[in-house]
């Protein structure tokens, strides 16, 4: 054999060694289910993508809204499909009491504060917002940016304002919330509340079920009854002429909230997640999506600095949470009664 065809031969065997080792299968990347992780809300996408590069774990995005997730969970109690599940925190305390979260106490437990963690750790705080009024100017034909509940009642906004069904969504809830509360209305009370929405319904709501950021954005809701944190994301990242409004009769800000779920199928990848969304960078990343992380040193002067001024945000309270966790079921009950 010659040395020119033994060269030839050794260069095919290669290649073709190549070729074999490129058609083997990659490893299996790490998996963990989040219920109602939707990538445009709250800034999801980004947060899923780093947790992707920083830990190794794909998490599938998710697009169900509290309520859904909630329900999700108590029919799959049984056999559970998800490993952690993110919402608002009147439903993380009721899937306390349904028995479908497990305790874990993350990393960095200690510098959260009480009032934004279950003792045993069956939920815990990533975040808040403030609700108020989410307003694309343009869409508003001319019309003047509403300042309070009551100028949302006037004729000029008939089929202009919009609000998440407050009977599943958590936001929708949230409104009904912040408007009883302005309105004198308490938790053992919704008829303020109550009384706003009948009186809604001739501007012809808008009432979608799961996150309308995009019909915001695109002009076909003008008013949103929404986060603070998605109007400057519209601001500021979508650069859309979008304002934030905190209603001059007063609102409320809630936190959101995540929890490992019980016997979750993918646990030690579930509670990586939680640990991440918690960590400094996890914190940063929702800071700089205009939340306000439940752990305040991550957010940066700067990004404070795209909020409404401390003199607006005065007017936004918090509330008792078990309380408001409570009344939801009775709420959403006399809601569909009345309202829908």
């Amino acid at each position: 054999m010659t040395l020119c065809k033994k060269v030839t031969i050794i260069i095919g065997t290669l290649a073709l060694t190549a070729t074999s080792l490129l058609s083997l299968p990659t490893r299996a990347a790490e998996t963990a289910i989040c219920y109602n992780c939707p990538p445009e809300w709250a800034d999801w996408g980004t947060q899923l993508k780093a947790i992707a590069k920083d830990t190794g774990i794909v998490v599938p995005q998710d697009n169900k809204n509290s309520g859904q997730a909630l329900a999700q969970l108590v029919a799959e109690q049984g056999n559970p499909v998800a490993d952690v599940v993110y919402y608002g925190v009147s439903f993380g305390i009721q899937a306390d009491k349904a028995g479908v979260t497990a305790a874990y106490k993350p990393a960095h437990w200690d510098d959260i504060p009480s009032g934004m963690k279950d003792a045993d750790g069956k939920w815990v705080a990533l975040h808040s917002g403030t609700l108020g009024f989410m307003v694309n100017v343009d869409a508003l034909g001319g019309a003047p940016i509403p300042r309070s509940w009551d100028d949302l009642l006037k004729p000029e906004y008939k089929g202009m304002v919009g609000y998440l069904d407050p009977a599943s969504a958590f936001v929708g809830y949230v409104a009904a919330v912040a408007v009883n509360q302005a309105k004198g209305g308490t938790m053992q009370n919704f008829s303020p509340a109550l009384n706003w929405f009948k009186k809604l319904q001739a501007n012809q709501p808008i009432v979608p079920k799961q996150t309308a950021y995009a019909r915001v954005l695109s002009g076909e809701i003008p008013i949103l009854l929404d986060y603070d944190f998605n109007a400057y994301r519209a601001k500021y990242k979508d650069h859309a002429n979008v304002a934030f409004v905190i209603p001059q009769e007063g609102t409320v800000t809630v936190p959101y909230v995540i929890s490992l779920v019980k016997h979750a199928p993918h646990e030690a990848n579930g509670r990586k997640v939680i640990d991440y969304v918690l960590s400094d960078k996890g914190q940063a990343l929702w800071a700089n999506a205009f939340l306000r992380p439940v752990r305040p040193a991550a957010m940066s002067a700067s990004a404070k600095a795209l909020f409404l001024p401390d003199s607006d945000y005065a007017r936004a309270q918090t509330v008792n949470y078990a309380q408001m966790a409570e009344a939801q079921k009775a709420f959403s009950a006399r809601y569909l009664s009345e309202i829908r």
